[in-house]
């Protein structure tokens, strides 16, 4: 049976790092971390044009009464961020399927670059907010993603991490796999992804053995 797709596109800092831990614990429990990082996930997914990823860390900081200087820090310790416990697995599985494998991140590059290392897995395309030129769900990150990864957006699967990636790769043509690992409440408006589940099991079978003409259940 052949693939359903050629390339898996995933967004990096949420479906497959467990960055939400990091945040928590800067922020110094999971109740802060939490509104700290949805105050971040609306400013970033508002954006559009670039804004240095710093800055609005650290502007979502003072939103909800954390100190600013929470960016730095968070930023300092980049390089704690860890793999959701089945990302090897999955990515290993796609990598032999001849899958190629892409990121795009609303991220800073030099931030980007350091978080994608955390991972095993040779990724064909890393693109980064500050590399698009523009914070997802403008069409941009994706779409230059798509052109490294050299696939048509019908071909290449897109797991997201927050459901605010729902509305923006949809809109580019990329059915999504919502990988939505902690229980996000889904944005008003958004399509239904292909999937909606709190782990990768069977992401690669759902790549690699279920054909074109298998309705996702």
């Amino acid at each position: 049976m052949s693939p359903q797709f050629d390339a898996v596109l995933f967004d990096l800092l949420t479906a497959l790092l467990d960055s939400w831990t990091l945040w928590n614990d800067v922020a110094g429990s999971p109740a802060r971390g939490r509104q700290w990082r949805a105050a971040y996930l609306r400013r970033t997914y508002g954006a559009g044009h670039y804004r240095p990823y710093e800055v609005l860390v650290a502007e979502a900081a003072r939103e909800v009464g954390l100190p600013c200087g929470m960016a730095g820090l968070l930023a300092a310790r980049y390089d704690e961020l860890c793999a959701w416990p089945d990302v090897d697995a999955a990515l290993a599985a796609l990598v032999q399927g001849g899958v190629r494998l892409g990121v795009a991140t609303n991220c800073s590059e030099r931030l980007g670059r350091r978080a994608v290392r955390r991972i095993a897995a040779p990724f064909a395309a890393v693109i980064t907010a500050e590399r698009a030129g523009y914070y997802k769900p403008d069409p941009r990150p994706y779409q230059l993603a798509l052109s490294e990864l050299r696939v048509m957006p019908e071909r290449c699967l897109f797991v997201a991490g927050s459901g605010y990636d729902l509305i923006g790769a949809t809109r580019v043509g990329l059915p999504v796999w919502w990988h939505d690992r902690i229980g996000m409440e889904k944005p008003a408006g958004a399509p239904e992804p292909v999937r909606h589940t709190r782990d990768l099991a069977g992401l690669a079978h759902f790549v690699l053995a279920i054909g074109p003409g298998t309705v996702a259940n």
